[in-house]
């Protein structure tokens, strides 16, 4: 296991895994982040496709990851993970939406959403409540407000004059 820090518009991310497989993304003072002494020793050269990638996402000039990834967990948040990795760019999803989906209850799903290991890279910010109400977000609701407005078209592509 080992881990690095890299910088980001919301802050220092840690990317945790082994060899070039990325199990974890974490924030500052997210809700779920394991013990510190889980991650390893700190690599700064480790994940250089996914730190790539996430810079090319914050820039504006990705819509998808293809590192490699796995998130361990029980099989009914694998299922819920699964199907916030189907949510496409600038598209959100809710917590009801994923429970129908997997066959299960929205507050089950919203705590597997907050398990979410792989946060960003898995886009758990793109799952809200009803109505479109942003809620919990591991890494603190400014952060999911963010990567929304991110991901959001310009003002011209939602056919808006600005």
């Amino acid at each position: 296991m080992k881990h690095l820090v890299t910088d980001s518009p919301i802050g220092p991310l840690t990317l945790v895994g082994t060899g070039t497989t990325v199990t974890g993304v974490y924030f500052p003072n997210h809700w779920t982040r394991p013990d510190r002494t889980a991650f390893g020793e700190r690599d700064d050269t480790a994940f250089p496709e996914a730190v790539r990638q996430l810079k090319e996402y914050f820039a504006g000039r990705r819509t998808a990851f293809d590192v490699p990834m796995q998130a361990t967990g029980p099989g009914t948040d694998r299922a819920v993970w699964a199907e916030i990795a189907k949510i496409p760019y600038g598209v959100t999803a809710t917590y009801g939406e994923l429970a129908r989906a997997v066959g299960g209850l929205p507050h089950e799903v919203g705590a597997a959403v907050g398990r979410n290991p792989l946060s960003i890279l898995v886009a758990c910010h793109r799952v809200v409540g009803k109505n479109g109400k942003l809620t919990g977000y591991a890494g603190g609701l400014e952060r999911k407000e963010f990567l929304l407005e991110l991901e959001r078209p310009p003002a011209s592509e939602r056919g808006q004059l600005w």
